[in-house]
């Protein structure tokens, strides 16, 4: 036992494996305790065991393995994991476990594979055991048959599939162990009792001992349903059901009907292996079919009916083996091989089932014509055969064979099909049966419920009983409404008897209840002769008035008015008798008509009748008239009176009035009366007689319409236009044809004999009266609005100068809608209820279609032509092909019958020769114009064989295919298609071509289709091996179909559908399943019944045609809309407004109803994108021409076929403009309330269409179009979209051509579209189109694009102008010169409007104009010279609202037009254009100090500003108004609750319009900023605070300071609190640096226009304004980060430089304020973003090269710029050069180079000596040189004076070399040169020096003084620099006050000398210690060391006194004491100023 102590250690996972049994069994029990007490299916100590369950299994000591399949068992219960070993196990367990000896072992073996089952892994159980059933061991099949049957047992034949084990049955039952036949035995038996019979057909072959005993088994096995009784995990609901209804007691029947339904009807037919038999036909089968002996043709088909006994065939092409033994059922005169024959059909159809389909049409009316065989066999076999055919097909689909051989004379063919169609019906629901199929089978079984053969009409009832059974009363009454009491009630007496097969149970009593009221009236329907009418009156005083008049013989045509009444089939023997309601009244002898009209009317009315006076009869027929309107219609003799206005003189009345009133009777008559078409036929002579009568037309017509009314048009129609062609009065034809057009419009068109009129047409074309011809043409028109095209087809060989005018007609007709019918349709609702009418009105359309006269060519397509089209020479195969192609281009229309046609043409469709196949191609398109719908039969045999030729190789070849497979869908629509697995095989193919072409067009088709068959699903799996196809185009067009394959299958079985896929291709496709799920479109919905027909009632009489309604005038959109949205709502509610409503939207032809309800855009995902995409990639064509070519055409035909619902599509592309402008009223009236999104994705789309209107001539498309606009860019504004530069360049430049229209409205709306342009696409690039515009040769387009760049310009500043200010104006200056009066004006006004907002700059950017231009614009200038406030009127009105636009949404920072939006501002940097903030001062606003300097006149100067200041108020804080008003947002307070959107919302307010709202909003943000504890809250919002800020001063200074009515104090109130406000910001340092560049840079462009802005000082309290904004500027500087605001005055810079308009004070602050943070940066170097900062002097130096900075006028900006690069070489050395990283291009710039050469000096100057190329900038001389280096340093100066390019920037230099070091010896310099260059040099200095006086003093006039800095540099320096330009400028502004007052002082005369006695000013000019005051007297005393430097300056003092004043630099800063000393001083001085003025 020593070993057993070893193993007893080990982990159990290790015992189980091993090598001792012992050891192993010791595991296995330990496992099995395990595996029961772990609780977590989930938990990782599973995961250990998986490689060992095989092995617990498969141990080889039987012991041990017993144990092992427990604890196996116990680990496949519980464990999560246990399903990734199901096939090892189940495998280990059939081969190892099965053949155990111990009956245990096989128990839990039997167990485990149970188990796996209940844990989902059911198929791979099934597999392992259908492998081990080929086992040579019997012991382990017996053992997998049983484990088989005790799982279907349990969990039933959903989980266990049944198909494999039957198949594999039929073997065990020959096996030689019994044992194993006796366990299949019970097998065979548990199958049976879950699918019954289908498992008769498999097992019918084994022996027939063993069949016979099962069958004994079978007959045991217990009815009752069997019922799951173990559960998969996932259907645990399911068990605790189960488990319930045991528990209740109620076994079988407790939960019988829910459960029926669990258990799937098993299909024997799906259980069975398909066998494949055309291989197995005998070689000679066609040779001996044709035999001449009976025998032999015998042998041939007994051959095939063995064959065709196999229950399930192969699908493959049957189609020669049906051509034959059709002929055999047609032809053969032996009616044993006829009956032979009909089995094999039957044969055929059981085995193919669907797939036999395609043949059914050709077969079904043979074998109905062949009923005429009389004998039982042959009648039985044909019976089972047709029974078997229409199990393979549809109703609707063999529909027209059947109804044509209803008509057949032989009793037993109509008996027979009657009853077929009985049969048929069984198998029908009412969802399959609709009324369509209904009505015409109706009709015809009527005509054979009244045969003369009973057998026939017995065969009628039953059919009609079994219709009334499926499709319900309610849907099958209205066409049995003339139907007499026996029969309806024969008929329902046969429907209780019907068996469905779709199991519904007897009539149902709602049937019943329904059927009563309709037998209520029945009486009506039964009575004889003349009393019928008293009685029909009777009994209903309203509806059912007409039968529908059906013409006797012919089958009633379809849509009738006469709803209720319903189709009256009896009407065929309308002359049987009474039977037929009233079509006839039977005539009446004149004696009793006499006697009937004594009864009604005054007997002197009778007498007077024939008198021989006009005037008694004028009376009689007065009193006649008022006998009629008192008669009731019940009392009315109709006959008897129309007799007696017929009694002579009659309708020869030759007194025109006694004519007119007896017409008008008749028209009462037949108002009135139940007026029959006998006593129609009475009057209607007469009436034709005088239809033509000038007096009495119109009386005539009036009562021919009456009389259609009552007896319907189509009868009234066909008599009136016989009569009036069977005469020879021209004027009676016209006015008859006349009237009909009338009548067709009032009555609608429905029932009408196409035919019949057209032959009549045809004549009075021919007729040599114009007026009848052109009332015939009239008539022709009218019709086309019903038929449409199709009716041109029957006047083709007419002359072509009539056809010319037919086809002018129709055109006319085009863009109108046919109206809705207005009569004929009250009369007859009611009975049957609406749903009658519905789908008559609805017919209507399509069947004009089938009213066309078809012609049968079948016994054209002779078997000479089939055998051509054979022919192996390919030129014959094409004679052929020709041959057919006349045939079908002479008979137009076609019956369905082609005879031999679809199998030649198909086998052509795969010719070698390509062409052959095209032109068949093009042939099957005809066919299917010519055969309309009815090709629907031919789309299995012949359509899908199109689809294969979607996969040739050429291009030309499949797009034809596409044609033709399109021209096909169009007739049959999508379901034939659709249905059955033709398609799926197609798919299946893996040609790349078919499959994209196929997946192209269903991704195309499916959309529009409201429902599909279920066999789409079969296509799932190939679209899934589509999506990785090894083609890009195929995968991308399967991704494209797939949201369309799930809007109609759900998401869920397309998942379900993965199940069968690799698992890496699984997600692969479940990732795209999820997507498409996202932008899967929704399903079209169904048509709005309004808008597809009038609803019953009285209609409008008059009704305004379609175009008038769209185009009535701009006025009228608004009424018309309502209308069209409800049709589309499809709201009952319509009813009497639908006809109006339904107008707008529908079509001449009613056919595309259904498809008018979807959305008119649909959004396709990433559609645009890839358009824009294609049109980069140059895939398709740019949109870019003069005039669209038709390719531009349809390639945006193309593009929107995808995304435009089809029938608008048809309206935007039709050639006739109404339709166009029917398209826009839809666009206007639908998308643009309903579809922004849709809209929005068809953009890019909509605009290209737009631009095609543009080239119309139409005006009111025009209009249209731009009205159109107008709405679009409104709501894309509101919608806050911008355009892409796509949809603009293929769009605004058409736009722009259309400025140019002669008609000013358009002009007008063209500008007013450009203007809402701007607030979706940025004006600057507007800009470049409209310039565009200018070029134009029109010159109307001229002038308005020039107007419109000056409404730009003025709306948006300069900055608009591209590419730069100054090429824009000089492009437009141009125009001066222009030969059109208009656009010279347009360019003076343009130019002036510029120079209004711009001033004199405009001349320097116009550059060089002719003497004549220019003299033109100084004149207009002078002209127009505006009063200040003047120019920025037009931005008083536009900015708000712009501005606003922007400003009032709570975040600032939302997308907006560029202009706008300053977050956009540093957009384009680099390109160094630059954004709207760079307003300038307007030349009305600048002060021009140059002036004021060289005044030297007396002393005029007025100092209103200062005399009213008193200067304590300086040292008051700024005030800001107290929050009094806190209405904005009383809870500041609650910051936290909600602060975000309160403080978004107190920030909107900022930028108000309104003075007082952004005063409260500031303050209360200055509120929150004050308080410590609140100012957090500000965080995040720093940014859009400023640019509200900035916004409201933009506001400030275009819009208020220019109002001349606002109180200016209001405007120093609000710059105060923004200011204030402002400064509580920027001194709180965490916010501050919040703030980013974009909007610093904004911020500091504000403050620094604000500085300069003359008009601020001219305000009371403007002074402390300024002083303020300086202390802001300066806090800006110091508190934001440094990196953003350096940057951003960097870019200000760059900008103010670059903007030609901006002033060079401008420039001169940013520099200033640049230099100041120059001297602050050795304190923030180490906080400074140094590559963002290089990056931004890059982009400078790349914008302003060196030699272009030289051309400024200052040399500040490049001493600015390398006092910087220097200062930072200087603090970082050499490590500045790794800064550059952000640079990608470093040689665009000098930068680097500048640096190394900086770096490289200051190295030299360190050591070495000066380096001769060194070049250094004025910021050398501010280092402290050593009197060693003073040699190189003045060499260096030298060298530049002498060098050509640099001689000033030397002799600057040397200037202040010597100013600095005045002791410098420089004659040893001189020494050595010419005379000429030392006088030269002297000359230099001098003029520097001037120039330095005069120029300095202005330049420090801005700046505040530089002795800022604690540097112990000797003052003297700093003073000179300062007269060079205050190198370091702070406080910006206030400065340039003082500066004014020391000018103003000196003038005056008074001293500015007398400053020695005071303390060091200087000392106080470094940092202030002490906070509080700092405030105010630091920039004090800024002001008065520059009015001391100033005055230096001004008196030349030498350097001496210079020191005198500059002692005290080094001494710290004064106390606060001494400062007051200091401005005290001041105040004296300043009252001395004022007496002096005085």
């Amino acid at each position: 036992m020593g070993d057993d102590s070893e193993w007893m250690k080990l982990p159990i996972d290790q015992k189980c494996e091993h090598k001792l049994w012992k050891a192993r069994l010791n595991g296995y029990e330990e496992a099995l305790k395990l595996f029961q007490k772990i609780d977590d299916e989930k938990s990782p100590e599973w995961s250990k065991y998986l490689g060992l369950i095989k092995k617990f299994v498969t141990d080889s000591n039987a012991v041990a393995q017993l144990k092992g399949l427990e604890a196996a068992l116990a680990y496949v219960e519980n464990a999560h994991v246990a399903g990734k070993t199901t096939g090892e196990v189940a495998s280990g367990v059939v081969n190892k476990v099965f053949n155990q000896p111990k009956a245990r072992a096989k128990e839990l073996g039997l167990d485990i594979c149970l188990m796996y089952i209940e844990i989902e892994k059911g198929e791979a159980v099934q597999e392992e055991l259908l492998k081990g059933l080929d086992n040579k061991n019997p012991k382990i099949i017996v053992a997998c048959i049983e484990t088989l049957r005790k799982a279907l047992s349990e969990f039933g034949s959903k989980i266990i599939s049944l198909k494999p084990i039957i198949k594999i049955l039929p073997k065990l039952f020959e096996s030689r162990e019994k044992a194993v036949r006796d366990e299949a035995k019970l097998l065979a038996v548990e199958i049976y009792r879950w699918i019954r019979d289908a498992l008769r057909p498999p097992l019918q072959n084994i022996n027939s001992v063993q069949l016979k005993e099962l069958e004994e088994e079978w007959v045991k096995v217990s009815s009752a349903a069997p019922k799951q009784t173990r559960f998969l995990r996932s259907q645990q609901e399911l068990k605790a059901k189960f488990e319930q209804q045991q528990a209740v007691g109620g076994d079988a029947d407790g939960g019988g009907d829910d459960e029926e339904e669990a258990v799937p009807q098993v299909d024997a037919y799906e259980l069975l292996e398909a066998v494949e038999i055309l291989s197995k036909l005998p070689k000679d089968f066609y040779e001996k079919i044709e035999a001449k002996k009976w025998q032999e043709r015998k042998e041939a088909l007994e051959a095939v009916e063995l064959l065709v006994k196999n229950p399930k065939l192969e699908s493959g092409d049957y189609a020669d083996l049906v051509k034959v033994l059709k002929k055999v059922v047609g032809k053969d005169t032996n009616v044993m091989l006829v009956a032979l024959a009909a089995k094999c059909l039957t044969g055929l159809a059981a085995g193919l089932r669907k797939k036999f389909g395609q043949y059914a049409g050709h077969v079904v009316p043979t074998i109905l014509e062949k009923f005429k065989e009389k004998k039982p066999q042959v009648v039985q076999a044909l019976q089972e055969a047709i029974d078997a055919i229409f199990l393979t097909t549809t109703l609707q689909n063999i529909s027209e064979d059947v109804l044509a051989v209803m008509d057949n004379k032989n009793p037993t063919i109509k008996q027979q099909t009657s009853l077929f169609i009985a049969r048929s019906f069984r198998h029908c629901t009412p969802s399959t049966l609709p009324k369509s199929l209904l009505k015409p089978f109706c009709a015809a079984l009527l005509k054979h419920i009244n045969d003369s053969a009973p057998e026939v009409r017995d065969a009628g009832f039953e059919a009609l009983g079994t219709a009334l059974k499926v499709a319900g009363e309610k849907a099958v009454n209205p066409f049995l409404a003339d139907v007499d009491k026996l029969k309806l009630d024969r008929i329902k007496e046969c429907a209780e008897k019907v068996e469905l097969v779709y199991g519904k149970k007897t009539g149902g009593a709602a049937e019943k209840k329904e059927g009563k009221p309709i037998i209520g009236k029945t009486p009506a329907l039964s009575g004889t002769g003349g009393d019928k009418e008293t009685k029909d009156a009777a009994t209903k005083p309203g509806p059912l008035k007409k039968a529908p008049a059906v013409k006797p013989g012919g089958p009633p045509k379809k849509g009738k008015p006469a709803a209720a009444a319903g189709m009256g089939g009896a009407g065929a023997k309308g002359k049987k008798g009474p039977e037929t309601k009233e079509i006839f009244e039977s005539e009446l002898s004149i004696e009793v008509c006499e006697e009937k009209a004594a009864a009604v009317l005054p007997a002197s009315c009778i007498q007077q009748l024939d008198s021989g006076n006009w005037k008694e009869r004028l009376a009689c027929m007065e009193e006649f008239q008022k006998a009629v309107e008192l008669m009731e219609r019940s009392e009315m003799p109709c006959q008897a009176l129309v007799r007696m206005l017929a009694k002579k003189p009659g309708w020869k009345e030759t007194n025109f009035q006694v004519m007119q009133m007896k017409l008008h009777i008749v028209a009462l008559i037949a108002q009135k009366g139940n007026f029959s078409k006998t006593s129609a036929q009475v009057v209607m002579d007469g009436l034709v007689d005088k239809v033509g009568d000038v007096k009495c037309g119109s009386n005539a017509k009036e009562a021919m319409t009456a009389i259609a009314e009552a007896c319907q048009l189509p009868w009234t129609a066909e008599q009136v236009v016989a009569m009036a062609f069977s005469q020879k009065n021209p004027k009676n034809q016209s006015e008859t044809l006349n009237w009909l057009s009338n009548a067709i419009k009032e009555f609608g068109f429905s029932g009408l004999n196409v035919k019949a009129f057209i032959s009549n047409v045809k004549t009075a074309l021919a007729a040599t009266n114009p007026a009848v011809r052109t009332s015939a043409i009239t008539l022709l028109g009218v019709m086309y609005l019903y038929v449409g095209p199709p009716l041109r087809m029957f006047f083709e060989d007419e002359k072509p100068a009539l056809l010319s005018q037919i086809d002018a007609e129709f055109e006319k007709m085009q863009g109108q809608t046919a109206p809705a019918p207005t009569r004929g349709i009250s009369r007859h609702s009611g009975g049957g209820g609406d749903d009658g009418e519905e789908e008559e009105q609805e017919d209507v359309g399509n069947d004009v279609v089938d009213l066309l006269p078809r012609t049968d060519i079948g016994d054209k397509i002779t078997a000479e032509l089939v055998s051509k089209i054979g022919d192996k020479n390919w030129k014959i195969r094409k004679e052929g092909l020709d041959e057919v192609t006349s045939i079908i281009n002479d008979a137009k229309f076609i019956q369905p019958n082609i005879g031999e046609l679809p199998a030649a043409l198909k086998s052509r469709l795969n010719d070698s020769n390509k062409i052959l196949v095209q032109q068949t191609l093009s042939i099957l398109q005809q066919l299917a114009t010519a055969m309309g719908p009815n090709i629907k039969q031919h789309v299995k045999n012949l359509g899908i064989p199109v689809i294969t030729v979607l996969g040739d190789s050429k291009n030309n070849v499949r797009a034809a295919a596409l044609a033709t497979v399109n021209a096909w869908a169009e007739q049959t629509g999508m379901k034939e298609w659709l249905e059955g697995e033709d398609l799926s095989e197609e798919l299946k193919k893996e040609n790349p071509f078919l499959r994209q072409e196929l997946l192209g067009w269903l991704a195309e088709k499916l959309p529009t289709l409201r429902s599909v068959p279920s066999d789409l699903l079969l296509c799932v799996p190939h679209l899934y091996s589509c999506l990785e196809d090894r083609n890009g185009d195929v995968r991308k067009k399967a991704q494209d179909a797939l949201p369309f394959f799930m809007m109609h299958l759900g998401f869920e079985k397309m998942a379900k559908a993965t199940g069968k896929l690799k698992p890496t291709s699984k997600d692969q496709v479940l990732a795209m399943l999820e997507k498409a799920k996202a932008n899967m479109p929704a399903k079209p919905a169904a048509p709005a019944k309004a808008s597809s027909r009038v609803v019953g009632g009285a209609a409008p009489a008059k009704f305004q045609p379609a175009s008038a309604l769209a185009e009535d005038s701009g006025s009228n959109t608004m009424e018309s809309k309502p209308d069209p949205k409800k049709a589309k709502a499809g709201g009952a509610s319509s009813k009497a407004k639908g006809v109006q409503g339904k107008k707008v939207l529908s079509k001449p032809n009613l056919k595309e109803d259904d498809d008018k309800s979807g959305p008119i855009f649909i959004i396709v995902p990433n559609g645009k994108e890839q358009r824009m995409k294609d049109e980069r990639g140059l895939k398709v064509l740019k949109w870019n021409f003069t005039t669209p070519r038709d390719e531009y055409i349809e390639q945006l035909k193309t593009q929107m076929s995808s995304c435009v619902a089809k029938w608008l599509q048809d309206e935007m592309f039709h050639a006739d403009f109404q339709h166009h402008n029917k398209a826009l009223a839809v666009m206007i009236e639908v998308s643009l309330d309903l579809e922004k999104d849709g809209v929005i994705s068809c953009l890019d789309l909509i605009l290209k269409w737009l631009t095609l209107r543009f080239f119309d001539t139409n005006t009111s498309v025009l209009m249209k179009a731009l009205e159109y606009l107008k709405l679009l860019f409104n709501l894309l504004s509101q919608e806050e979209y911008h355009l892409t530069e796509n949809e603009a360049s293929s769009f605004i430049p058409y736009l722009i051509l259309k400025v140019g229209e002669p008609k000013d409205v358009i002009r007008k709306d063209v500008r007013a579209i450009l203007n809402r342009m701007c607030l979706i696409y940025p004006a600057s690039k507007m800009f470049t189109f409209i310039m565009e515009g200018t070029k134009s040769k029109n010159s109307k387009q001229r002038a308005e694009c020039l107007e419109e760049l000056g409404c730009l310009v003025e709306s948006y500043g300069m900055n608009v102008c591209q590419p730069t200010p100054g090429k824009a104006l000089k492009e437009m200056a141009t125009h001066i010169g222009d030969r059109d009066n208009t656009v010279r004006n347009a360019a003076l006004n343009t130019i002036v409007t510029v120079y209004n907002v711009h001033g004199d700059q405009v001349f320097k950017l116009i550059g060089n104009l002719s003497e004549k231009d220019m003299s033109m614009l100084e004149e207009r200038i002078k002209r127009s010279a505006k009063r200040p406030s003047a120019a920025p009127v037009r931005q008083a009105e536009e900015k708000p609202q712009r501005t606003q636009n922007v400003s009032t949404n709570a975040s600032m920072l939302r997308k907006g037009p560029a202009e706008d939006m300053s977050s956009k501002l540093n957009q384009n940097r680099n390109m160094g254009s630059h954004s709207e903030t760079t307003h300038t001062v307007p030349r009305e606003f600048q002060l021009d100090l140059d002036e004021i300097e060289n005044d030297n006149g007396t002393v005029r100067c007025e100092m209103p500003a200062l005399v009213q200041h008193k200067l304590d108020d300086i040292f008051e804080p700024v005030l800001i108004p107290e929050p009094k008003i806190c209405a904005v947002s009383p809870h500041f307070d609650d910051m936290h609750s909600n602060t975000a959107s309160t403080i978004n919302f107190v920030i909107s307010q900022v930028a108000s319009g309104d003075i007082n709202t952004s005063i409260q909003a500031l303050a209360q943000i200055d509120e929150v900023l004050r308080q410590e504890d609140k100012a957090e809250a500000m965080s995040g919002h720093i940014d859009q605070f400023l640019i509200a800020t900035f916004m409201q001063l933009r506001l400030i200074y275009n819009t208020h300071m220019a109002d001349e009515k606002l109180d200016k104090d209001e405007i120093v109130k609000l710059y105060s609190c923004i200011i204030g406000s402002m400064i509580s910001l920027f001194q709180i340092e965490s916010l501050a640096r919040e703030a980013s560049t974009g909007v610093l840079k904004d911020l500091m462009h504000g403050l620094i226009t604000l500085m300069l802005d003359s008009r601020v000082e001219d305000l009371e309290e403007g002074e402390q304004v300024i002083r303020s904004v300086n202390l802001l500027v300066v806090k800006v500087l110091e508190k934001s980060d440094q990196t953003n605001i350096l940057s951003a005055l960097l870019v200000l810079l760059q900008d103010s430089l670059l903007a030609t308009a901006s002033s060079p004070k401008f420039s001169e602050l940013v520099m200033k304020c640049l230099w100041r943070m120059v001297r602050l940066l050795p304190e923030t170097i180490n906080s400074i973003n140094l590559d963002r900062i290089l990056l931004d002097i890059h982009i400078f130096m790349k914008v302003f090269p060196k030699e272009k900075l030289k051309q400024c006028k200052s040399e500040f900006p490049i001493r600015t710029l390398k006092t910087l690069l220097h200062t930072l070489c200087k603090l970082k050395g050499p490590k500045i050069l790794d800064h550059l990283t952000m640079i990608d291009n470093k040689n665009e710039s000098e930068l680097e180079a500048h640096l190394c050469r900086v770096m490289k000096h200051s190295m030299d100057q360190t050591g070495s000596k000066a380096d001769k190329d060194t070049e250094k900038g004025a910021s050398r001389i501010e280092e402290k040189a050593s009197k060693a280096k003073v040699n190189d340093i003045l060499a260096e100066i030298f060298k530049k004076i002498g060098s050509k390019e640099n001689t000033k920037e030397g002799l600057a230099e040397l200037y202040e070399y010597k100013k600095k070091y005045s002791d410098a010896d420089i004659e040893p310099f001189l020494k050595n040169s010419s005379q000429f260059f030392q006088s030269y040099v002297e000359r230099g200095l001098r003029l520097i020096e001037t120039e330095r006086e005069g120029k300095g003093r202005i330049a420090a006039s801005t700046g505040i003084s530089p002795q800022m800095e604690g540097t112990c540099v000797p003052a003297s320096t700093h003073t000179v620099s300062s007269s060079i330009g205050n190198t370091n400028g702070e406080e910006v502004g206030p400065s340039v006050y003082l500066e004014r007052l020391k000018i103003l002082r000196q003038r005056c005369g008074l001293d500015n000398a007398k400053q020695e006695d005071r303390p060091p000013l200087t000392s106080l000019l470094s940092k202030p210690a002490v906070p509080t005051v700092a405030s105010s007297t630091d920039m004090l005393h800024s002001k008065l060391s520059q009015l001391r430097e100033s005055r230096e300056q001004y008196q030349h003092l030498d350097l001496d006194s210079n020191q005198t004043h500059s002692s005290g630099i080094g001494t710290t800063l004064a106390s606060p004491s001494s400062a007051a000393a200091n401005i005290d001083d001041l105040k004296k001085r300043l009252e001395r100023i004022k007496s002096s003025r005085k």
